[in-house]
């Protein structure tokens, strides 16, 4: 169009094949160049876009004036055609990468730029020619004349418009789809609790208001950042789709907070984005350190739990000054603390253990650990020499004897307290656990309200219990027990009126086990009630053979006493055996009428009912008094 207005004062028309040819290379390359550039943000490609085509307008106008002939020639001043070519391409460089800021003020300078580029380039190169007019020159004959190009010229520029129109109609219509995609994705990334980043490449598009609270700032201020701002260190965009992984989020204030981010993609207009989801990990982890805590420390003393303990004592170890005693386990069992809960409530034994926790923190170092390993069970341990460890149970045993005052009664305990050290840095501390409860056994078996230190031989002991009470087990299902019986002799005639059933083991290996052994060991493992049973089939069995007048006894142990099932089990032997109800005494100790009192008192009337005389043994060896025993039916009372 330059060319149709321009008037050189001589004969002038177009060459059409120059022409067309200059307008082919510059549509390739200006092709070319927007290629490079759309879609794309990189600055150092959208100038080399700009030089592209500032190199494509630059070919058009200077080829299509090769295609321009006159009845002359061209002189031209190379100093302005190449001035204005230079400063053109650089305005053409400026325009594409204004074109391709995010911030709208920069975008808005693409157009200006781009019309000072062209009007600089067309106004120099036109300006750079000089006509000399020659009339030996003259005129192509395929030549057209610029009367008769310029119809064509508007109706191509006219065409080009309506195809550009076209084109905004399209590209208005796919921007207003993409704005209600990114409407629509904002809207339900704001219903999220978790914090929704949707990326360009590295840059954040938007942000939901769950991620601004989390940063600590609004959602305008996020938009237009790298999420790497916020996420540092973390290979987002290299992370496999749909897999979570932790991180750390910097908010504004420079806090990080603990996250879980998962990557995704999603669809808007005809382009994949990156939709990060940050999942703020602070309320989780405290939760976990809450579970923790309530796992390993028990809920009612606030002590470390028996769960927790277990790895001390390794670990402590493994920290603590090598030598003779450097470390000492303590293990604190309280004797027959069951009768305060049994006599007093669980709510006046859960202050008592309060109170014995406070008593157990005086009596160590800043330095000892105190832990709960049972109900009425604790432990402490100390670095400590075997002395010290001595000392240490001393005075908790002084600490422990002294009377609880709760509140409307005084209340007085005992404790047995059993000591076990690490001799050296080869010994196991593993084992001090095992060592000190032996030896805390060992104080209890001897009456209680002591302490004991760990000794071998207690380990060679603790086996041998084991070894005797699988034997034990074995013989009540082989049936080896025996049944010996003391008779009951008149004292005025001499006649033999009754005998009371004695349990006896008879080993294989160690010969006659006594019964004051292997009873407690029953009664502590739970088999006396087993014993309890063969013993009185047998000597019902063997009694109904004696003469009518003679009667038997036999002894009930409590786990027999409360037994709901136990009336009947007795109907069923004196069925079995034809032994008459009224030769039949069971005799009971005076503790076990400690245990469960109405059980007790139901199974005792209900076979004084059926005829068996009931007697009652060790009276005096209790806590008994005559008014409490008058509830139950005894036929007989020996005194302890």
């Amino acid at each position: 169009m330059a060319l149709l207005a321009y008037r050189p004062g001589l004969p002038a028309a177009f060459d059409v094949l120059t022409t067309i040819q200059s307008l082919v290379a510059v549509i390739a390359v200006i092709a070319l160049s927007m290629d490079l550039v759309v879609g794309r943000r990189d600055r150092r490609r959208r100038v080399f876009a700009g030089v592209l085509l500032g190199l494509s307008v630059a070919l058009l106008h200077y080829v299509g004036q090769t295609g321009y002939r006159i009845s002359g020639t061209f002189r031209w001043d190379l100093s302005l055609a190449f001035g204005s070519a230079g400063l053109g391409i650089t305005l053409f460089a400026l325009a594409l990468v204004a074109a391709g800021e995010r911030r709208s003020v920069r975008r808005r300078l693409a157009a200006p730029f781009l019309f000072a580029a062209i009007a600089v380039l067309r106004a120099g190169g036109m300006a750079a020619m000089t006509p000399v007019y020659d009339p030996r020159i003259g005129l192509p004959a395929t030549s057209v004349s610029p009367e008769a190009g310029a119809p064509v010229v508007t109706a191509i520029c006219l065409g080009l418009i309506g195809l550009a129109l076209l084109g905004m109609r399209f590209s208005l219509q796919a921007q207003a789809q993409v704005r209600r995609d990114w409407a629509r994705i904002l809207d339900v990334s704001n219903l999220a609790v978790e914090g929704l980043a949707v990326c360009d490449d590295t840059t954040i598009l938007v942000a939901n208001q769950s991620f601004a609270r989390l940063v600590g700032a609004s959602e305008g201020d996020v938009v237009g950042r790298p999420i790497a701002d916020f996420v540092p260190g973390a290979a987002l965009h290299d992370s496999p789709e749909g897999e979570e992984h932790e991180a750390d989020l910097v908010a504004l204030g420079g806090k990080p907070i603990p996250v879980h981010v998962l990557r995704s993609e999603v669809s808007v207009g005809r382009r994949r984005r990156a939709v990060f989801a940050i999942r703020d990990q602070r309320a989780q982890l405290r939760n976990e350190t809450t579970i923790r805590r309530l796992a390993y420390t028990d809920a009612l003393t606030g002590l470390v739990n028996r769960a927790r303990f277990a790895d001390i004592p390794q670990a402590r170890a493994a920290r603590s000054v090598t030598g003779a005693a450097s470390l000492a386990l303590l293990a604190i069992d309280l004797d027959r603390f069951k009768r305060v809960n049994d006599t007093f409530g669980e709510a006046t034994g859960d202050e008592v253990l309060r109170a014995v926790v406070d008593r157990l923190r005086g009596c160590g170092g800043r330095t000892d650990i105190v832990a709960r390993i049972g109900g009425n069970e604790f432990v402490i341990l100390a670095i400590a020499s075997r002395e010290e460890a001595t000392d240490l149970a001393g005075r908790i045993l002084e600490a422990l004897h002294a009377p609880f005052e709760m509140p409307g009664q005084t209340l007085e305990i005992s404790a047995s307290v059993g000591i076990a050290c690490l001799e050296d840095a080869a010994s196991d501390a593993g084992a001090l656990p095992r060592n000190a409860a032996l030896a805390c056994d060992s104080a209890k078996r001897a009456g209680g309200g002591r302490a004991c230190v760990f000794e071998p031989h207690l380990l060679k002991d603790a086996q041998r219990r084991s070894d005797l009470e699988r034997d034990l087990r074995q013989a009540i299902e082989r049936g080896e027990l025996e049944v010996f019986y003391q008779p009951m002799i008149d004292a005025t005639s001499g006649a033999v009126v009754g005998a009371e059933a004695l349990a006896r083991w008879t080993n294989a290996e160690q010969g006659m086990i006594s019964p004051g052994l292997f009873i407690p060991l029953a009664e502590e493992v739970g088999l006396v009630g087993a014993i309890g049973a063969q013993v009185l089939e047998m000597a019902c069995a063997e009694a109904a053979r004696w003469p009518e007048q003679t009667s038997i006894t036999v002894n009930l142990s409590p786990v027999q006493l409360g037994d709901p099932n136990l009336v009947r089990k007795v109907t069923r032997v004196l069925a079995v055996t034809g032994l008459p109800a009224g030769r039949l005494e069971l005799e009971v100790t005076e503790t076990t009428l400690l245990g469960d009192d109405a059980r007790t008192y139901e199974n005792l009337h209900q076979l004084r009912r059926l005829g068996i005389r009931i007697a009652l043994d060790d009276f005096g060896a209790g806590y008994s008094s005559l008014s409490h025993l008058r509830r139950f039916p005894f036929d007989k009372i020996k005194i302890d």
